[in-house]
């Protein structure tokens, strides 16, 4: 059966629990970073950093807000990145939770167009050709372990089981937070395994909170193209 998060960003306090777990569990370093006259830290995502708790300052309704989202891969039921790959021993979907799982073998890959097609803007490249992102934990998942950033939150934000289980918890909490927050929704649940719950705008959040086939003037049918290119004199006639 597979499995899913639900985040809820109402319960979420930005403390980077999640954050620090991730790294730790995933023997992963520390980021050179500099003081950017704000919370969030480091900048983005990158090869070596799977997880980023976005922290935006709002003012909605004439009232200061604090929006925080952790930013991390949305392991997509129907997943571009593995739709442009076409390489299993690269980049491959577990069969048993649904995780989108990235392998050393992604140094074959043409890098960029995997990155183009991913409509919330995930993967990251090393500087040996690699691709990484989250993993799910797909090794605590497997051995009956809830994923590094769940078992450390401390607030409830971060939740993990069961798709439909997960699925049923969201919309019980979405309709409860709607009562306060009119505009709350869940974002893409169809389409992906990490659900998140908001109440605002949730372009506020980030930039990337809701699927965009067209990044940068890049869609996926051109990530595509980018990926047959290469290949496109072989079938001539």
């Amino acid at each position: 059966m597979s499995k899913s998060f639900f985040v809820d960003t109402t319960l979420c306090t930005a403390c980077r629990a999640c954050q620090v777990a991730c790294k730790q569990w995933h023997d992963l370093p520390a980021e050179k970073t500099t003081n950017r006259g704000g919370f969030e830290n480091p900048k983005d995502l990158s090869f070596i950093t799977y997880k980023v708790v976005r922290m935006r300052e709002e003012v909605i309704d004439n009232k200061l807000e604090w929006l925080f989202f952790p930013e991390q891969c949305r392991h997509c039921i129907d997943a571009p990145c593995l739709e442009i790959a076409d390489n299993s021993d690269a980049i491959y979907r577990d069969p048993d939770t649904g995780a989108i799982i990235y392998t050393e073998q992604t140094r074959d890959l043409d890098a960029q167009a995997i990155i183009d097609s991913c409509p919330y803007n995930i993967p990251r490249v090393g500087a040996d050709g690699v691709l990484a992102k989250c993993d799910m934990c797909n090794d605590r998942v497997h051995n009956g372990l809830l994923p590094a950033c769940v078992a450390t939150c401390p607030t409830g934000a971060m939740n993990f089981g069961d798709r439909e289980e997960m699925i049923e918890l969201a919309e019980a909490r979405l309709e409860k937070v709607k009562k306060r927050y009119p505009d709350a929704a869940l974002l893409d649940m169809d389409q992906v395994s990490v659900i998140y719950l908001t109440v605002h705008e949730p372009s506020l959040y980030s930039i990337n909170a809701v699927a965009s086939n067209q990044r940068a003037g890049i869609s996926r049918k051109v990530a595509l193209k980018r990926m047959i290119k290469p290949f496109a004199g072989l079938f001539r006639v």
